[in-house]
């Protein structure tokens, strides 16, 4: 992917750009102080939290300025999902909302489709040179029921380690979701407040070309570091996620958090 966003994406001016990264920089400044034991958050600020009476919960719509540019999609089998339609995880909790899924993006797996098909052709190439002409018609047919029988397992083990091995950020997490195998799975998950640094990595023509890299987040929590690899358009998962990281604060200073 790109290193810039889209002339849709970009500010309007860039001095809205060095705002929001200057403003990003202080809050993890303060979350640094707040584990050291002191007070982030100005007297006046604390003031106005305990009087100030508690908000509703706002949309990702309102204050993200990415997600308000994004459809909600309703097709699953898609890599780059915003605001999916119905979609739940194991431990969400009951106000917590998927805003964007993430899978690997579709071109890295053109390697195993392109095998499965290069596999199926194989025995009808085969059976020109009639090299196994001598064995009983009844052996090849079993044998090309067994071949694409196993050809049929590969292709859907694939596809299923492609569909299952998701990233999910929600508005109060982000999630690895690690799919090794139908009965086996690792999930890992870090409160957004606990984010501490996000970066993206796009090198090459291939990722450039198709706007896709990996997004690297640095975090304070038990597993200190995620990668959400091949994923598209990482430029906008940051944004996300600084807007996450913002909008997490406001809820602080409004009183708004539970």
């Amino acid at each position: 992917m790109p290193e810039v966003f889209s002339s849709s994406q970009a500010p309007k001016k860039s001095t809205t750009l060095e705002a929001t990264t200057e403003l990003l920089h202080g809050l993890r400044k303060k979350r640094v102080h707040r584990r050291q034991g002191h007070n982030p958050v100005h007297a006046a600020e604390t003031d106005a939290t305990t009087t100030t009476t508690p908000h509703r919960k706002r949309s990702v719509d309102e204050y993200s300025e990415v997600m308000s540019h994004e459809k909600r999609a309703t097709n699953p089998i898609t890599a780059f999902v915003p605001k999916p339609f119905k979609t739940y995880f194991a431990s969400q909790a009951r106000e917590e909302e998927v805003i964007l899924l993430l899978r690997k993006h579709p071109i890295t797996q053109i390697k195993w489709i392109v095998t499965a098909i290069v596999l199926a052709a194989l025995p009808l190439f085969l059976a020109n040179f009639q090299l196994f002409s001598f064995f009983p018609s009844n052996y090849l047919f079993a044998a090309h029921v067994g071949w694409y029988l196993l050809l049929l397992g590969f292709s859907i083990e694939s596809f299923l380690s492609w569909y299952f091995n998701v990233y999910i950020i929600t508005d109060e997490r982000i999630i690895d979701v690690d799919f090794l195998s139908l009965i086996y799975r690792n999930i890992s998950s870090a409160k957004i407040d606990n984010v501490e640094d996000v970066a993206a990595e796009t090198s090459g023509a291939l990722r450039s070309v198709f706007n896709f890299g990996t997004v690297r987040i640095q975090t304070a929590a038990e597993r200190t570091e995620f990668e959400f690899e091949d994923v598209p358009q990482p430029n906008k998962v940051i944004a996300l996620i600084n807007d996450l990281l913002l909008e997490e604060e406001r809820e602080k200073v409004e009183g708004r958090v539970s």
